[in-house]
């Protein structure tokens, strides 16, 4: 490293969903972030089913495209694994082990923990801090993927012309994004929150405390179901009726017969994701709900959940307190903002 060189080159964040690939770039300055470049591009249907990349190349042109349409000038960008895909595990370490003595040692109880052999596992871990009432062990979350979950993301972004500096979880990414909105809640930040992210196929859960995730989970429902509903019932295509869905066009009956069904299936959701954490848990209450992911920005959906849940929620907008490049168009980034939480978290990467 010589004096003159740059600080690390700027990551932007690339989020592969279901249905698109959401890209998102950050700059900081005096505390403020700034989003510098973002585009949102769709993905033919079935190229990622439930979070796994079926079609490589498919992923890796919409990569291409939302790379251009963004303007992004840095070649370095970070990218997630689907919490389905991940073993994550606590494991208390004797503090006073050097970094190699950890790391041999994680290695070791990493093998009785992840059900693959570990020359197919991408393993990495994280120190969190000293054990509650023992100074003498520390804490060690410990993160573990198959490496074909890796290799195929990493493939995916060679292809759209990035490399990948970062493979995250997306539970961790959806962490780091909650320190955006975290002011926003009248709870106070270090309140028990969960996040619900509620995809195009996917939702998932992320429940944090003192604003470290402490449970995930994710069950098959999202927006494609409405959108089948609204080809199945008015015969249009899938474009055409995901067009419908944002546009409108549809006729009277749709908001009664199919919209409104959909949303209480949807809030049914989040109770059952719900349920789940406090069957597993001591908990049996939140003291707020954040939905993120596409479907969050149907309208009335918000109310509904905290009318069933009897819980405060609110819509994420990660971007809400950030200025835009001249480049970026308000109006697109405040409608997909809810579905920019992953992309958000992974772009922060660069600041860490």
């Amino acid at each position: 490293m010589g004096l003159f060189t740059r600080k690390t080159p700027p990551l932007v964040g690339v989020d592969i969903s279901s249905t698109a690939v959401k890209l998102l770039q950050l700059s900081q300055s005096g505390g403020r972030y700034r989003v510098e470049h973002y585009a949102v591009e769709p993905l033919p249907p079935n190229a990622v089913v439930e979070k796994n990349i079926v079609e490589v190349e498919a992923v890796g042109e919409a990569i291409r495209r939302a790379v251009q349409r963004s303007g992004v000038r840095t070649k370095f960008a970070a990218a997630a694994v689907a919490g389905s895909s991940v073993i994550t595990k606590m494991i208390p370490m004797p503090a006073d082990l050097t970094e190699d003595d950890l790391e041999d040692q994680v290695t070791v109880e990493a093998a009785q923990y992840i059900p693959y052999p570990l020359e197919e596992v991408s393993l990495d871990f994280e120190i969190l801090g000293p054990v509650k009432d023992n100074p003498d062990m520390v804490n060690i979350l410990l993160a573990a993927s198959r490496t074909e979950n890796v290799d195929v993301r990493q493939a995916a972004l060679n292809l759209g012309g990035l490399s990948a500096k970062v493979v995250d979880v997306e539970a961790f990414a959806m962490e780091n994004a909650f320190r955006l909105l975290a002011d926003q809640i009248p709870s106070g930040r270090d309140g028990l929150v969960a996040i619900i992210d509620i995809g195009a196929t996917m939702t998932s859960l992320n429940v944090l405390r003192n604003q470290r995730s402490i449970y995930t989970r994710e069950q098959v429902f999202g927006g494609k179901q409405l959108t089948d509903e609204v080809m199945r019932r008015y015969g249009l295509s899938y474009e055409e009726a995901g067009l419908a869905k944002r546009q409108g066009g549809l006729p009277e009956s749709y908001e009664i017969e199919v919209l409104e069904p959909f949303k209480e299936a949807m809030a049914q959701q989040v109770s059952r994701l719900l349920q789940f954490f406090f069957a597993g848990s001591e908990f049996n209450r939140v003291d707020q709900v954040i939905l993120a992911g596409g479907c969050s920005s149907i309208a009335g959906i918000q109310e509904l959940v905290e009318e069933q849940m009897g819980v405060p929620a609110m819509i994420a907008s990660p971007v809400a307190n950030m200025s835009l490049s001249p480049k970026v168009q308000a109006q697109a980034l405040a409608s997909d903002a809810p579905a920019l939480m992953i992309a958000c978290g992974l772009a922060m990467r660069s600041f860490d």
